[in-house]
């Protein structure tokens, strides 16, 4: 039951769509309960527009295999058999946590990490010493729940390849990105994997080091291994979503279908090539992409849920039923206000920038006004450029446009290349009267996206509203 080191850094990839990374805010996002596996799935024909160097090489692995919920429902089994048999046991406990960390991937649902957390911390009371994979899943729950403080704080107090990814990816949460780069490039530098290298993309990304991201992408899928099918699923999502962001929809359309031809019906890839679909008016198509994924759930509560029901809105604004997008609004925000509600059973997994960002986007006054305050809360624990960047939404959207310009400048402040950053800030100095700084942010804009054109802005639900 033991992971190579390779593996454990694929895992805390899982972690960056905890911790709310774009596109999706998400919490904890892995493979879908019930999962059908790879066996008989694969197709031998590449997507059209595929770049070769991105294709999956390891097709004769995955025939069968067993699904990743059956092969955690045996890892659970199997540790828990292990305690009832030497219940003073604290290392198979705490490998009992990570078992439950993992399902809680599995599955979006707030019970798995709280299992987790409760056998952690048993296992730490048992052994409070050189115990340091219960500390590891501590430190990832902390995460989850937005508490990065409390998750670095506990990455410095462990060790090995884990801890410090999670030095990246809280330290992203945190807006401190010369610390997450710091953390990155020492884990590469100890061990490149498909995971470590996507890890470091991420980071070049919110630098704004755009050839080096791409760079890395390409090495992280070079290293790629066989049985890394997951994470090798999402890291072709990241990378389709890199493009998707710099108007290379082709080559973003293409590396979405290849993930969902290693697994079918990921959601994480879903999601995007229906945001995707949605850009290109292929509405009937984006419908269908949404709803594989509430398929695909079985009925589950999943971290997608309030993602599917968002995008259903505007695709039904976007086709004029006002009504209809009211209606999946409305669903959408009442999950998203029981997911950030105060005590609420998931033990704090929520999502109040997403809430917000929904407030925002319907815009009615009293909404601008609680989604102000939900992001003048929120970025107190998280001041990543996409919190910063809602901030500046909500405060433009208040009529308060010089706190709205610092918040922008800071969301923008390591470099981050985003076209609708980039016009949001146009249209911040355009309030403020300076004609010249606007028309330079809509320039950089046009540069970095050449299509993010009105219908892309409602289709991605940037709130942009003006003209030039």
């Amino acid at each position: 039951m033991k992971t190579s080191k390779g593996q454990q850094i694929n895992d805390i990839l899982w972690w960056m769509l905890l911790i709310g990374l774009p596109i999706v805010t998400i919490g904890a996002a892995s493979l879908p309960p019930n999962l059908r596996f790879w066996q008989g799935s694969l197709s031998h024909q590449m997507p059209s527009g595929l770049d070769p160097a991105y294709r999956y090489h390891f097709p004769e692995t995955l025939k069968g295999a067993l699904s990743p919920k059956q092969a955690l429902q045996q890892e659970i089994a199997f540790y828990q058999k292990k305690i009832g048999l030497s219940p003073q046991s604290s290392l198979d406990r705490s490998s009992l946590a990570v078992a439950y960390l993992k399902m809680a991937r599995a599955t979006g649902a707030g019970s798995w990490y709280l299992m987790a957390e409760q056998a952690a911390e048993r296992s730490l009371a048992e052994l409070p010493f050189n115990n340091n994979t219960a500390v590891i899943v501590l430190a990832r729950v902390a995460e989850a729940r937005h508490d990065f403080t409390t998750a670095l704080r506990l990455a410095g107090e462990a060790n090995g390849e884990d801890a410090i990814a999670i030095k990246v990816t809280s330290n992203l949460a945190l807006g401190k990105v010369d610390a997450a780069n710091k953390a990155a490039e020492a884990l590469v530098n100890r061990i490149p994997t498909l995971g470590s290298l996507t890890l470091r993309a991420l980071v070049r990304e919110a630098q704004g080091r755009d050839a080096q991201a791409i760079q890395d992408y390409q090495k992280a899928l070079a290293a790629e291994e066989p049985g890394e099918v997951g994470s090798s699923a999402k890291t072709r999502t990241y990378l389709g979503r890199f493009y998707a962001r710099r108007g290379q929809l082709t080559q973003a359309l293409a590396l979405y279908q290849e993930a969902l031809r290693l697994v079918p019906r990921y959601p994480l890839a879903l999601v995007n090539l229906a945001e995707l679909e949605t850009r290109q008016k292929q509405y009937g198509a984006a419908e269908d992409s949404y709803s594989q994924v509430s398929i695909y759930a079985q009925g589950a509560a999943t971290v997608f849920d309030h993602i599917v029901d968002r995008g259903k809105a505007r695709l039904r604004n976007l086709q004029g039923d006002a009504q209809g997008a009211k209606e999946w609004l409305d669903k959408a925000e009442a999950l998203l206000r029981q997911q950030t509600a105060v005590g609420n059973v998931n033990g704090g997994f929520g999502h109040r920038r997403e809430l917000a960002r929904l407030l925002l986007e319907r815009g009615r006054t009293e909404d601008v006004i609680e989604a102000l305050a939900l992001m003048k809360a929120e970025v107190k624990i998280r001041r990543d450029s996409q919190t910063l960047d809602t901030l500046a939404w909500a405060l433009s959207k208040s009529g308060r446009w010089q706190e709205a310009q610092k918040a922008m400048a800071e969301a923008l402040r390591w470099g981050v290349r985003d076209a609708g950053m980039f016009y949001r800030a146009g249209a911040i100095a355009k309030a403020l009267g300076n004609r010249p700084q606007s028309e330079a942010y809509l320039k950089r804009a046009r540069e970095t996206d050449p299509t993010l054109d009105e219908q892309a802005q409602q289709a991605l639900g940037l709130g942009l509203e003006f003209s030039y």
